[in-house]
């Protein structure tokens, strides 16, 4: 009876414990910069206008080559100012969007920012440590980053939605460039 009662008091000890862990998870997510700041930073406070561009049918099926699926919207925001382009794209990790900004400068890669995380799992992409393996990252000829980009064990799927997201804002900045 006094066994009972011991696993009793550290089960019921437990059990915040495990709630704040869950939920904790849970809410890993949010929104860690807003768009406006991250165009601002981009551009050292002088955000140019924004820009729209719309893919014809060719660039369309590129970049679903890069994503492994059609591209979702129509059109496409960016903003430019010489040979810097920022870009502010969504790619799915698990099951929601990653919201991402992605600075380009001479057809390089610049900056890469999770700008808001909506997973339960793998958030530990929006930190330094991780998107700093993307700086200084350009396209090769087969629309593949120039470098090996380093998996997060438990963050797969937001590792890979950081890459196709990368690689399809080199990509974009190479067709406005050279209009």
């Amino acid at each position: 009876m006094k066994i009972l009662q011991i696993m009793n008091r550290f089960i019921r000890s437990l059990l915040p414990l495990l709630a704040l862990l869950y939920f904790g998870s849970v809410n890993a997510g949010g929104v860690y910069q807003e768009q406006e700041a991250f165009i601002e930073a981009a551009f050292n406070g002088a955000a140019p206008e924004e820009k729209v561009f719309w893919p014809d049918a060719e660039l369309k099926q590129s970049m679903a080559d890069i994503l492994g699926h059609p591209y979702q919207g129509l059109r496409i925001r960016y903003w430019i100012n010489g040979e810097r382009s920022a870009w502010i794209l969504d790619e799915i990790g698990k099951d929601k969007p990653i919201t991402t900004g992605v600075v380009i400068n001479r057809n390089r890669i610049e900056a890469v920012r999770v700008l808001v995380f909506r997973e339960s799992r793998g958030w530990e992409v929006r930190h330094r440590f991780f998107t700093k393996q993307f700086d200084d990252a350009s396209l090769r000829e087969n629309r593949q980053l120039d470098r090996h980009i380093d998996n997060i064990s438990g963050a797969t799927l937001s590792v890979n939605a950081l890459t196709k997201v990368a690689r399809l804002a080199l990509h974009l900045h190479q067709q406005v460039t050279a209009q």
